[in-house]
């Protein structure tokens, strides 16, 4: 008997596309690099006191006419770096409001966030549901935008799907904000212990750094009780700087974020800030997350990279305006493409992994930061991922199971995009799976800083659609269409 093959899912490309915008730039810091023993920004600061007035306020008046209109507030920012800088000054007199102005200009530079790529995108619905005509989804998209030295960050934009499936992305403006770092943020001890615990930290002078310490503390606190220790044991304990440091850092990636209300989302930006991030944030899988009692939240499990190590991290925001950073632990916490389930399964956190790159793992945990086992449940079977297989994002609940959109590398590191259905009361269960991507790099999406690439990192269900955005060899980002009926009729068709 000659069985039938179930015919191919519906899947139609948009013409919806994001592409870098060079003249999207942020402020940033700008630090002179030292040479010998030169203080190059002492120096530079010595030159600006050495202006006339009057040659102070026309160089001001130049900076001013090239660059006020690229910015917000730019005056109140070249202020805030000439504090930064202050301390410099070899007197107590205070130079005019217009040179402070000018001197902070000098510790300041525009940085092209989105300069080399946009991608990777992952996609939930927008909190604000209001004001839309009938059948309508405003839809809230992050990407990972790279720029100069490939340090990635996050991006937003926002759109909506109308009850036709046409999709209209809302036109950013030109500015870009960060958010502003909170003071004071309070770390639990026993949940800091424990994250030191499992990073193998927790000897005699981390048990004294955090016996000095309250049930709650901040990190000056925290800072002055490691440095009050290092103190104690100087020239007694060879490791002690190196814990010391490791302590610090561990609390500065463990660290919240406040953006004005005031800014629009395509305005805000994560840019990396932490020791882990310092080369970048990468790949942010978001999710809208229901606990037991309804109360929504989102989560977003991304790689944090410091030039040498990977580190998959959890990120939270119940507004997208306030977002807290926090370490995952654990020795599951390995490799990259971690995504969240939507709700807890069995009263267990549940998570999609791939620890060893190459197969689909899941994990199951109590606490949300601790991940201690994992089992394979997905291994690459077909040749177009035969190299590795991974999660584009995090399951979608259907009334058929669990619906998992993966990415398969397979000949000339080639990656398409896949699907699977998982059941909904036990995620081990496969029920089904697409022999054939759903989604492969055509003529047009094959070019790019990596080529040959489709990858997403989350996608959605609109009235019978997935949406499905998808990045284009590591550049750009388009949109898909796929008729759910016909994805979930091949997953699950024997």
């Amino acid at each position: 008997m000659t069985m039938s093959t179930p015919p191919a899912p519906i899947v139609r490309r948009t013409e919806v596309f994001l592409r870098p915008d060079r003249s999207r730039v942020l402020i940033r810091p700008f630090y002179p690099s030292t040479f010998g023993n030169t203080n190059r920004a002492l120096k530079i600061i010595t030159r600006v006191l050495a202006l006339t007035e009057a040659e102070v306020e026309l160089q001001l008046v130049q900076v001013m006419a090239e660059f006020s209109e690229r910015h917000q507030k730019l005056r109140d920012l070249f202020l805030q770096r000439y504090e930064i800088v202050r301390p410099l000054l070899v007197t107590d007199l205070e130079p005019s409001i217009t040179r402070k102005i000018l001197i902070g200009s000098y510790f300041i530079h525009e940085y092209s966030l989105e300069s080399a790529a946009l991608f990777n995108p992952s996609i939930i619905p927008h909190l604000d549901q209001g004001d839309l005509p009938a059948g309508s989804l405003r839809f809230l998209l992050s990407l990972r935008a790279t720029g100069e030295g490939h340090i990635s960050s996050i991006t937003f934009r926002t759109g909506v799907i109308d009850s036709q499936h046409a999709i209209t992305l809302t036109e950013p403006t030109r500015f870009l904000t960060e958010p502003q770092q909170m003071p004071n943020v309070a770390y639990e001890k026993p949940l800091f212990e424990r994250k030191l615990i499992e990073l193998d930290l927790m000897g005699d002078f981390a048990n004294r750094v955090i016996s000095s310490l309250g049930d709650t503390f901040t990190l000056p606190e925290l800072t002055n009780s490691v440095s009050f220790v290092q103190r104690q044991t100087q020239g007694r304990d060879a490791q002690a700087a190196g814990t010391a440091n490791a302590i610090i850092s561990l609390a500065r990636s463990n660290y919240e974020v406040q953006f004005a209300d005031s800014q629009r989302y395509s305005e805000r930006v994560i840019f990396p800030s932490s020791p882990s991030q310092s080369a970048g944030i990468e790949d942010a899988r978001f999710v809208t997350f229901r606990h037991d009692d309804g109360t929504p939240v989102h989560y977003a499990t991304y790689t944090a990279y410091d030039g040498k190590v990977t580190f998959p991290q959890l990120l939270e925001t119940p507004d997208f305006l306030h977002f807290r950073f926090s370490t995952l632990n654990g020795p599951a916490v390995q490799n990259k493409g971690m995504a969240l389930f939507p709700r807890k399964i069995n009263g267990l956190y549940a998570m999609l992994a791939r620890q060893d790159n190459e197969n689909i793992s899941l994990m199951f945990s109590e606490q949300l930061y601790f991940w201690y086992t994992s089992e394979i449940i997905l291994k690459p079977t077909y040749p177009w991922e035969f190299v590795q297989l991974g999660n584009c994002g995090s399951p979608i609940e259907t009334p058929a199971g669990w619906l998992v959109i993966t990415h398969g590398v397979g000949p000339m590191r080639k990656y398409t995009i896949g699907a699977v259905l998982l059941d909904l009361a036990d995620p081990r269960k496969v029920i089904g799976r697409l022999r054939e991507p759903l989604l492969s790099p055509d003529a047009h999406e094959r070019e790019g800083y990596v080529p040959n690439v489709v990858y997403s990192c989350g996608s959605l269900i609109h009235a019978g659609q997935l949406v499905l955005p998808y990045a284009i060899s590591d550049y750009a980002t388009r949109f898909a269409l796929v008729d759910l009926d016909s994805l979930l009729g091949a997953l699950t068709a024997h």
